[in-house]
C-alpha cells in the first residue's frame, strides 16, 4: 500500500515518467524491486527507490561498502555531513556515529566543513560528505579538514556533481542570485560545478584517490546515474 500511495504521488508530480516502458530496477538497500520513480528538478527518472527513498548515490555508497566487505559498524568513528534519512536510521544506537550539517538542529553536530573544530586532529576513522563539497564556499579548505581529523589510513568518501565534458572545475562568484546559480550550475544552491580535476583538488589536501564504481551494465539495474563516481579519498599511514 505504501508504494502505491507513493507510485499516485510520483504520478502527479510528473506523469510523464510513466508514458514509456521502464525495466524494473533492484534497491540493495532495501531489497525492493520494481519500478524506481523520479526526483529532482528537472526530473531524473527512475532515480528514487519508491520502498527506501534512497537515492542513485545513496545506492552507490551503500554498493561499494557491502562489496568491499566495510562495516562501519565496527566502533570506527564516523562523521557525515548532510546524513541521508536512511542512514541516519541504519546507524541508530551507534555512539561512534557522529552526524553534522551546518544549520543547527538538523543533525548531532552543527558544525561547517571548513571548520571542523569540534573534532581533534587524527581522531576520526571515516568522513562521509555525499554531494556537499559543491556547497561550501571553501571546498579545498574542507578537504584539508578532512584529512586534519582523519587518523592515518582513514578514508573520507566524496560525491559531487561533475561535469565530465570539462577538465576543469567551473565556479563563477560572480554568480550571486539563485536563478543564475540555476543556469550555470543546474542547482541554485551549489557554488561550482566540477570537472575533470576533481580528484586533482582531493589529492591537494594530502589525500590518495581512487574512483569507484560499477560496471556500466550494472548501473542500470540498480538505477544509478551514469555520471556518478564514489571517490574514495584515503589518508596515508
Amino acid at each position: 500500500m505504501k508504494i502505491a500511495l507513493k507510485t499516485v504521488r510520483a504520478w502527479m508530480r510528473d506523469p510523464r515518467q510513466f508514458s514509456v516502458k521502464s525495466p524494473d530496477r533492484h534497491c540493495p538497500i532495501c531489497d525492493y524491486t520494481g519500478r524506481f520513480h523520479a526526483l529532482g528538478t528537472p526530473p531524473r527518472w527512475d532515480g528514487r527507490c519508491p520502498n527506501c527513498g534512497s537515492r542513485e548515490r545513496h545506492r552507490l555508497i551503500h554498493l561499494f561498502l557491502t562489496r568491499e566487505g566495510i562495516d562501519l559498524k565496527d566502533g570506527r568513528t564516523i562523521l557525515h555531513f548532510a546524513p541521508e534519512a536512511y542512514f541516519v536510521k541504519d546507524m541508530a544506537g551507534n555512539a561512534a556515529y557522529h552526524t553534522a550539517d551546518l544549520v543547527p538542529g538538523k543533525a548531532r553536530h552543527a558544525m561547517d566543513m571548513a571548520d571542523m573544530k569540534l573534532f581533534e586532529d587524527a581522531s576520526v576513522d571515516v568522513v562521509i560528505a555525499n554531494h556537499v563539497l559543491e556547497h561550501v564556499p571553501d571546498d579545498r579548505k574542507a578537504m584539508r579538514e578532512s584529512f586534519r581529523v582523519l587518523k592515518p589510513g582513514g578514508f573520507a568518501l566524496y560525491t559531487v556533481p561533475q561535469n565530465w565534458a570539462r577538465e576543469e572545475t567551473y565556479e563563477n562568484p560572480a554568480l550571486t542570485t539563485k536563478a543564475e546559480r540555476y543556469a550555470h550550475y543546474l542547482d541554485e544552491s551549489h557554488l561550482r560545478y566540477y570537472g575533470r580535476d576533481f580528484p586533482e583538488r582531493v589529492r591537494e589536501a594530502g589525500f590518495t584517490v581512487e574512483a569507484w564504481r560499477l560496471p556500466a551494465e550494472d548501473e542500470a539495474g540498480y538505477g544509478l546515474a551514469k555520471e556518478d563516481v564514489l571517490w574514495i579519498a584515503r589518508k596515508p599511514g
